[in-house]
């Protein structure tokens, strides 16, 4: 829980309004599908309702998972930073892309 208290404060001064989207991923942290090749793998398995990019990360990477969930209909959130997304989603380095998994 400490890890937790620690990334939010983080997220809350660094964000201003991207932070709803950032806390969001620090309550679902149990559910969170991080990397592309995870994503896409849950994608395929319908295993997922939302997914986030990083607007810094390498268009090649993101652009498989920006199809697949706009053929499935699942919303896509863009955030600023690979290195905040990893933050908000409890790892200690950047992640160009997380999914959040079905309840």
């Amino acid at each position: 829980m400490v890890l937790y208290s620690r990334c939010f404060r983080f997220i809350r001064v660094e964000l201003g309004d991207l932070l709803v989207l950032y806390e969001k991923l620090t309550h679902v942290q149990s559910r969170i599908v991080i990397g592309t090749r995870q994503t896409l793998k849950a994608l395929k398995n319908s295993d997922v309702n939302e997914v986030y990019i990083a607007n810094d990360a390498d268009h090649q990477l993101t652009e498989p998972v920006i199809t697949q969930a706009a053929e499935l209909g699942i919303p896509c959130h863009h955030v600023d930073s690979m290195k905040k997304l990893g933050t908000a989603s409890g790892i200690e380095v950047g992640t160009s892309v997380v999914a959040v998994k079905n309840d």
